[in-house]
């Protein structure tokens, strides 16, 4: 029977086709969590099994990232409760300044094409860009599949976005996913397999695949797939762990969708997702104009090297506009060092950015520009839910890194397409 990247998957694992709806129990490739989640799942071991366990050391590692550095002597309480049992149990302790989780995940190789990955974090969907069914857990489940190596799921149904032509200048792959969200909604998707295929792939880079997976979960999505192509393949060779070389992971023609959707690169223009809402999307000009106390290029959703290297070349030469703050914090201490290099972080910081690494901060609300009553931020991030990220009157608006760019530049929400005259995917990265 035909299968889709999910089916294949899961069926794989359990070494047998699969069809949704049907209750698969699987072996984990690797699990994940992080300072906002890892103490629960320690809890829960405690509380529930009466034990700390873990099934394999080599598979099982925590991220101290959300509010990194500590803001706070019950959060460093938090902190010290991972490292003990990192120690302890000799799994991997990523500590303060090494990166964003799922950034640092997919720099160490942790998920790859065919693994199944679970994550005590809703946005573990990252790693669908490189053909891993990765996906976020509660604390319990993650607990369990800590101690047993296995979780269960239920094969999902499945939607095929159908990526053709290539984007313009100006515009990003943040652009695509906020429109697709926009048309589905935020339960457009529950519980569903999202794969993306067609030629349109080609025309994005792995950093730029990562920033599609990594949303999918806002409109319900259960994965957010895309197949094992050369592109992925040359990226994940020599990185990815326990497998001496992943297999290439592609839908089966004839697979059955629920649903089929088709995108041509070339007609998405850039969007901004308006508050309380990622799906609240709309082209750039319908709010352009609108002044922004505070832009924030970064997080697991656009902070990594080409988004980078889009905002210092809209910034080059230029300043942020005086009653505007900008933040841009890199998705890991190596993208921070690879825009260092490239000298990308001496042209954010002369036009007036703060510059930083490793650490979600704003985006969850914890720190590094939190912001503060009836004040209106534009983020790179995947969320802008009311009082997510500062005060509940407070306002965020959702963009790609160029718009954001753009935007610090005149202090008011702006179209990039003035300032970027060169497609992305053509740039020097």
């Amino acid at each position: 029977m035909p299968s889709t990247i999910a089916e294949k998957i899961l069926g794989a694992k359990v070494g047998k086709e699969v069809s949704p709806g049907e209750l698969v129990v699987v072996d984990v490739d690797g699990v994940m969590a992080q300072d906002g989640t890892a103490p629960l799942a320690i809890k829960v071991m405690r509380e529930r099994f009466g034990e700390e366990r873990v099934f394999d050391p080599e598979k099982v590692a925590f991220v101290i990232d959300h509010t990194a550095p500590s803001n706070n002597p019950g959060t460093s309480e938090l902190h010290i409760e991972m490292r003990r049992f990192c120690r302890k149990h000799k799994c991997t302790l990523y500590d303060v300044g090494t990166g964003i989780c799922h950034q640092v995940m997919v720099e160490e190789g942790r998920a790859w094409p065919g693994s199944v990955f679970v994550g005590a974090d809703s946005h573990t969907v990252t790693y669908g860009a490189l053909g891993s069914f990765a996906t976020g857990v509660g604390s319990t489940d993650a607990a369990i599949a800590m101690m047993t190596g296995r979780i269960w799921f239920k094969v999902p149904e499945a939607l095929k976005f159908n990526l053709i032509g290539k984007f313009r200048e100006g515009v990003m792959s943040k652009d695509l996913i906020l429109k697709i969200i926009g048309d589905l909604k935020e339960d457009g998707a529950t519980y569903m397999s999202a794969e993306f295929v067609g030629d349109g792939l080609k025309d994005m880079r792995i950093d730029s695949r990562l920033t599609v997976s990594n949303m999918v979960v806002e409109m319900g999505a259960k994965v957010g797939l895309m197949p094992a192509d050369e592109e992925v393949m040359r990226f994940v060779e020599g990185r990815a762990r326990g497998v001496p070389k992943p297999e290439l992971t592609f839908p089966d023609p004839g697979a059955h969708y629920k649903d089929e959707f088709t995108y041509d690169l070339s007609e998405i223009e850039p969007m901004v997702a308006k508050p309380y809402s990622p799906a609240n999307s709309v082209p750039v000009s319908e709010v352009e104009g609108i002044e922004v106390d505070q832009v924030f290029i970064g997080s697991c959703t656009n902070g990594r090297l080409e988004d980078v290297a889009v905002a210092a070349r809209i910034l080059k030469g230029k300043k942020v506009a005086p009653n505007t703050r900008c933040i841009v914090i890199t998705a890991s201490r190596n993208v921070y060092l690879q825009a260092l290099k490239k000298g990308y972080v001496d042209v954010l910081t002369e036009a007036g950015c703060l510059v930083t690494f490793g650490t979600c901060g704003p985006c969850v609300g914890a720190h590094y520009g939190v912001l503060g009553p009836n004040e209106v931020g534009l983020f790179t991030t995947n969320r802008n839910f009311r009082g997510r990220s500062g005060h509940r009157t407070s306002k965020v608006y959702l963009a790609s890194p160029a718009t954001a760019a753009a935007s610090a530049v005149e202090g008011k929400i702006a179209d990039p397409r003035k300032y970027l005259k060169v497609r992305v995917r053509d740039m020097e990265v």
